[in-house]
Formats: structure tokens, sequence, C-alpha cells
């Protein structure tokens, strides 16, 4: 059985290697997360305005007024940053299913509109892939990597990356709900009673969303007309949508706890992020 012993010793082996590279992908992967966060703090600024004022909804489209009265109350300070973790499922495959959990953390800064978000997605059990995602100083970035070292693709710079990570920006202010707000920057067109656009310029870029209100006030979805999807190391332009829901009150505001992100492919709706609200924390303007 001398084969049993040797097959022992290389999967014990095996096994140390694995949790070695592991422990030193996360200690590098770490360093870059924080040299980004750095980066993010550094193009950061103060908002124009410190409190939401109600009277300035007067000239905003029907459904955009019924939103901000149904979220915010008024003299509610800006907020200026916010600190997201999620839990949740992503799908790993262009085509099929392929369902992983994942967990991330994300920053967020409102002025000059920036975040990162950190996620670790479990691709086999020990075997994470991780994700950087981020839009810092008008430049996009997407970057994942199983176990931190050994990189899928890298996506980065200004361009389709940028514009569509500062679509993802406004696509995910429903938990950041001051940063809509004309005075934040915001300009909103009205479509019809249950629907408006929200169009926000960073520098050179400017993108529009369509957003959609239900019964409640509340924003049930945002679409962006084409984003960039990256397939394989190029990027095409799809229709995208994320969708919020399951909304409570934190900090004075309501905001989705749940949220399910998709493509909208010529064959159908294609959903491939679905996660949870664990931890919200927000800065606000003095």
């Amino acid at each position: 059985m001398a084969w049993l012993k040797w097959l022992v010793i290389a999967l014990g082996l095996t096994a140390l290697l694995l949790v070695t590279l592991a422990t030193y992908g996360a200690h590098q992967w770490d360093k870059s997360t924080q040299a980004l966060l750095a980066r993010l703090e550094a193009a950061r600024s103060a908002p124009a305005n410190t409190r939401y004022d109600a009277k300035q909804l007067n000239t905003l489209p029907a459904p955009v007024q019924r939103y901000f009265r149904a979220v915010l109350k008024d003299g509610q300070s800006i907020i200026t940053a916010a600190s997201i973790s999620h839990e949740g499922r992503f799908n790993m495959s262009q085509d099929g299913e392929q369902w992983r959990p994942f967990t991330s953390q994300q920053r967020v800064i409102t002025q000059r509109p920036g975040f990162v978000w950190d996620a670790r997605v479990m691709m086999l059990p020990g075997v994470p892939v991780r994700v950087h995602d981020a839009y810092v100083a008008g430049e996009g970035l997407l970057h994942p990597a199983i176990l931190g070292l050994l990189t899928l693709v890298t996506l980065h710079g200004s361009g389709d990356i940028a514009q569509g990570e500062l679509m993802r920006f406004v696509a995910e202010t429903p938990w950041y709900p001051t940063a809509l707000l004309p005075s934040q920057g915001v300009r909103w067109e009205a479509v019809n009673d249950n629907a408006a656009t929200a169009t926000l310029t960073d520098g050179v870029l400017s993108i529009t969303l369509l957003f959609h209100f239900n019964e409640q006030g509340l924003i049930d979805s945002g679409l962006a007309q084409a984003r960039g999807r990256t397939v394989g190391k190029t990027i095409q332009m799809t229709p995208w949508e994320g969708r919020w829901s399951n909304y409570a009150e934190h900090s004075g505001m309501r905001v989705p706890l749940t949220g399910e992100v998709a493509w909208l492919m010529p064959q159908g709706r294609k959903p491939y992020w679905r996660g949870t609200v664990q931890t919200l924390a927000y800065e606000f303007a003095p």
C-alpha cells in the first residue's frame, strides 16, 4: 500500500501549496485594494450643498418628487460617503447558470463620484476569485483574479469601461439617495408618470439612466440602454438593468436592502448578480 502513502503525501503537499498561495494572494490583493481606496479618497471633494431642501423638488418630474418625499426628510444631511457590505450569489457563466456565493465590501464617495467594490467569489471550495470593480477619478477598472494572483482579465482607463462604471455608480444611488438630488449635479427629465431619466456628468463623461418608480414612489429599477459587457477580453455594448427591493429605513432615509442586476440579451433577461446589504454606514456633510 505504498502508493496510498505517497498519495496522502501528495495531497498534503498540494493542500499546503494552495494555502500558501491563498495567503500570499490575499496579502497582495489587500495591498492593491488599499491603493485603490487611497486614490478614491484623494479624488474626494466637498458637496456644493450640505442639506436637502424640499423646495428644490418643485421643478422636478412628478415621479421624482414622489421618490424624494418617500425616501428623504426635509433638512436631511447630504451623504458624502458610504461603506457597504453585501453577500449573495454571482453567475460565473456568460451563457449558462453557474451561480457561486460571494461576499463584498464597497466604498462609495459621492463627490467626486466614485466607488471601489472588493468582492470574493467562491469558484471552488478554498479557491476564491477576487474582484475589483471600480470608478476612481474618472477611470474605470475591472480586474478578477483567481486567489488574487492569476488574472483573468484587466480592463481599466477611460472610454467604455469608465462609462460603464459611472453607470453602475448612478444605478446604485438608491443606496445613497441624496446623490440623486439636482443640487448634487443630477439632471432629471420626465418620461411618464412612473418613469424619468437621470443624467450625471463627471469630467468628459455624461451618462443617462432610465429609472422606474413603483406604487410607493420608490425606485424599482434603473435601465441603461447600452453598457459595456465583458466578453472575453472585449467589451460589447448591451442593455443593462438593476432592480431594487426590500426598502427599509436607515439613518432617517429609506433604502433598498436587496437587488438584482441583469443583462438584457436578445434571447431574454440574464441576471448575473443577486445580493443583499449586510451592513451600511454613512458619512454626512457637516
